[in-house]
């Protein structure tokens, strides 16, 4: 993982984002993590700040005023602005499998992980 990684968790659940925060620092010690509540504060947080060498996107599905879907359909109009490399992972407690194909199908999307995720997890993908 490069040492100039940013961190974007879109998430709407105040408890999954202190899990997923605190798996981040104690995990990757990752921090600041920057906090998104839905894919339109996402997409607005992008428009400020496309310039990384390096984004990591953790992306909820299930959110109010904009979902996982509609985030990354608005991702695919703004992807050639941004500059440097950008890894979205699909975070969902889905058991849908028509929503699981979709994000799998999904050519921005890196992976697709259950929640709760573990601590291994991001070890195995970002160590």
């Amino acid at each position: 993982m490069p040492s100039k990684t940013d961190f974007l968790l879109i998430e709407d659940n105040l408890i999954d984002q202190f899990v997923t925060k605190k798996l981040l620092k104690k995990g990757l010690n990752i921090n600041p993590l920057f906090i998104a509540n839905n894919g339109k504060e996402g997409i607005e947080w992008l428009l400020k700040n496309l310039n990384h060498s390096s984004l990591i996107i953790l992306l909820d599905i299930q959110m109010p005023i904009m979902n996982g879907f509609e985030f990354l359909d608005e991702f695919a109009k703004l992807a050639e602005k941004i500059n440097g490399k950008v890894e979205i992972f699909v975070l969902s407690s889905t058991l849908d499998t028509d929503e699981i194909r979709k994000v799998k199908e999904n050519k921005y999307v890196t992976d697709f992980w259950s929640k709760p995720f573990r601590l291994e997890i991001l070890k195995n993908t970002f160590l």
